[in-house]
């Protein structure tokens, strides 16, 4: 059986704020293809966006942030595909599938943002955390599947796991994690900038070997 969560209708203020979330982080890509990230500044992200100072910094702290975003977005996607799994499937199976049904166009700018930020120690430290804020995310989104854990540390209606059970869960998800980010890190060693069809393919491609070194327990 199929985990399918009711989405509530956004309303028209939350479209409106998605929307202008969306601008400015496509603001600050396409200056930072054009510009690099020493290239420009806050107002020239805003500039472009067509809003204001204030506005950029209701969204987002900074440049950086916003470029992360995209890396935010990306693990939002694997949260909502893990969701669907079916409840019955093993769990490295639904991770490998999640990390790598997204969009061909999410999954290149989850690539591209990677390769442009390298070097560049803020922006790193903010895909670093981008990855790390999914975590509880993603404790919480397979916690509900083992009869365990939500945000708040248990799922009503439940049975809370005991202390076995909810050290699996933790290096379970942060092994997926390390697992996930190996993957893009490699793929970078290998490609580059180079974002091309056949360069995406072999990243979805390293996505699942590396998920797949877990479940075979790193046995070659």
């Amino acid at each position: 059986m199929t985990i399918v969560a009711e989405a509530a209708i956004p309303s028209r203020r939350e479209l409106n704020k998605a929307a202008t979330r969306e601008a400015i982080a496509t603001a600050a890509l396409e200056l930072l293809r054009a510009k690099g990230m020493n290239g420009f500044t806050a107002d020239d992200v805003a500039n472009a966006a067509g809003v204001s100072r204030r506005t950029f910094f209701n969204y987002f702290s900074s440049p950086e942030a916003a470029i992360a975003s995209f890396t935010q977005k990306y693990l939002d996607t694997v949260i909502e595909q893990l969701l669907l799994r079916p409840r019955d499937e093993a769990l490295l199976e639904s991770a490998q599938h999640a990390l790598t049904a997204v969009e061909p166009k999410d999954l290149a700018t989850l690539a591209e943002t990677f390769a442009l930020t390298q070097g560049d120690a803020q922006l790193s430290r903010f895909q670093l955390e981008a990855w790390d804020n999914c975590s509880s995310k993603i404790i919480t989104a397979i916690g509900s599947r083992l009869g365990g854990l939500d945000a708040a540390g248990a799922a009503p209606g439940s049975t809370p796991l005991d202390a076995n059970g909810e050290l699996y869960l933790h290096a379970l998800v942060q092994s997926v994690i390390a697992c996930g980010r190996a993957a893009v890190e490699v793929w970078f060693r290998r490609h580059g900038e180079d974002i091309s069809p056949a360069s995406l393919a072999q990243l979805r491609e390293l996505l699942v070997s590396a998920i797949g070194h877990l479940r075979t327990g790193f046995h070659s």
